[in-house]
């Protein structure tokens, strides 16, 4: 089984780029306060690189 974190969104969307809107919204979040459980791959932590000032990620269970 592969390794997976949890995303959780805590900032919205306002005065952000749209690129950042497009990263966040295609990991699953849509909502403040609503969190995401995403396998560990080198193309989800690019993402969440992007958006991090938006998001706090942690180890899922």
């Amino acid at each position: 089984m592969s390794k997976q974190i949890k995303v959780t969104l805590v900032k919205g969307f306002a005065n952000q780029t749209e690129r950042q809107k497009v990263n966040a919204r295609s990991l699953g979040l849509h909502k403040i306060g609503q969190s995401v459980v995403l396998d560990d791959t080198p193309v989800y932590r690019g993402m969440i690189d992007k958006v991090r000032h938006l998001v706090t990620v942690e180890e899922a269970d």
